[in-house]
C-alpha cells in the first residue's frame, strides 16, 4: 500500500506538499510530502494503518519546539494530533489527582489550567513550549523537575494496537525514554496533588519571569545541546568563543549560549552548519563532545 491510498482516504484530513518547517519554532525549513491531521480515535483507526503503510518516514509534530527541518520538500508523512488528542481531564483519588492529558496538548496550557484548579506539581511545565507527546518521549523537564516526576502511564498506538506503558516500563533518563521509534503517543496520565491555587499561580509567574530574564526570544527551538554530566552546555559554548557566532541567518544567542536564533525568512541549512561548527569548537576547546537535544529531519547524519 502506498501514499496514494492514504491521500485517497484522507477526506480533508491529509494535505499534500504541506508547510512543515514553518510549523516549528525555528520557523525555517521546507515542506512535507503529506500532513495528516488526526482529531479522534476514529481518525487514528482509519488513517493510522495507511500512514504506517505509506512507504515514507513518519514524523509526529507537536509544537515543533525541538525540531530542525531541512530546506526544500521532504519525502515524509507528518502526523499532527488535535481535537480529542488535545484534551485535559482529572479525577481525585484519595491523596492524589490523576490527570489525563492528550498527546497534542501544550504543556504550558495544561500547567496554567491545573494550577488554576489547585492541582499542583506541574508548574515547572509552563516554561516548556512543547506538547505532551514529545515531552513523554524525551522526558522533558525544567526548573527542577521533569515528566518522570509525575508520569504514571503513557498510552501509545502502533499497527492498530494500543498499549499502556507504566512508569517502570519507560526507563526514563536525562532526556531519554524506552519508547521506541514508531510508537505514536496518544495520551499521558500524571499523578499530582491538591494545593494552594494562589501559590501555584505565583510559581508560574516566577518561572515565566525567570525565563524572560535569562532566555532569548525570537525564532529558536530551546536548548540546543544536552548538559554534560556535571557541567552546562552554555558554559562550554561560551568558553569556546561561540557566543554571538553567526552562520548566515543563524546566530548563537548573546543572552544564552545554548540557544540559536534564526532571522526572519532564514535558512535551516544555516542553523545546521552553526550547530556543527559549535559542536566542533567545543570539542576542540574542552574535549567534550556535546550531544544534540534537537531532532534533525532531512539532514541525514546529526552534526
Amino acid at each position: 500500500m502506498t501514499l496514494e491510498a492514504l491521500l485517497g482516504a484522507g477526506a480533508g484530513r491529509v494535505q499534500e506538499h504541506a508547510p512543515f518547517g514553518a510549523r516549528t519554532t525555528y520557523r525555517v525549513g521546507g515542506t512535507a510530502r503529506a500532513l495528516v491531521t488526526l482529531a479522534n480515535a476514529r481518525d487514528l483507526d482509519e488513517l493510522g494503518p495507511l500512514v504506517e503503510a505509506s512507504d515514507r518516514d513518519v514524523v509526529v509534530l507537536g509544537n515543533g519546539s525541538n525540531l530542525l527541518v531541512a530546506d526544500g520538500e521532504l519525502d515524509v508523512v507528518v502526523v499532527r494530533l488535535v481535537g480529542d488528542f488535545a484534551e485535559l481531564s482529572w479525577r481525585d483519588e484519595e491523596n492524589e489527582v490523576l490527570v489525563s492529558a492528550g498527546a497534542g496538548l501544550d504543556l504550558p496550557v495544561a500547567a496554567r489550567r491545573l494550577a488554576g484548579e489547585g492541582i499542583v506539581g506541574f508548574e515547572w511545565a509552563v516554561g516548556v513550549p512543547g506538547t505532551f507527546g514529545g515531552a513523554a518521549v524525551m522526558n522533558a523537564g525544567g526548573h527542577g523537575s521533569n515528566m518522570a516526576a509525575s508520569v504514571v502511564q503513557v498510552r501509545t498506538w502502533r499497527a492498530g494496537q494500543s498499549r499502556n506503558w507504566h512508569l517502570g516500563d519507560l526507563d526514563y533518563g536525562y532526556r531519554t525514554s524506552a519508547l521506541p521509534r514508531g510508537e505514536l503517543v496518544t495520551g499521558v496520565t500524571l499523578s499530582l496533588t491538591r494545593g494552594d491555587p494562589s501559590a501555584a499561580r505565583e510559581q508560574l509567574s516566577e518561572i515565566v519571569r525567570w525565563r524572560r530574564e535569562h532566555q532569548p526570544g525570537g525564532a529558536n527551538a530551546g536548548s540546543v545541546f544536552r548538559n554534560p554530566h556535571g557541567d552546562h552546555a552554555a558554559r562550554l559554548i561560551e568558553a569556546a568563543g561561540c557566543k554571538g557566532l553567526r552562520v548566515g541567518s543563524a546566530v548563537v544567542s548573546e543572552k544564552h549560549a545554548n540557544f540559536i536564533i534564526v532571522d526572519l525568512a532564514g535558512r535551516a541549512q544555516d542553523v545546521y552548519e552553526l550547530l556543527r561548527t559549535v559542536r566542533e569548537r567545543v570539542l576542540t576547546s574542552s574535549g567534550i563532545e556535546l550531544v544534540l537535544e534537537h531532532h534533525l529531519i532531512g539532514f541525514g547524519v546529526d552534526p
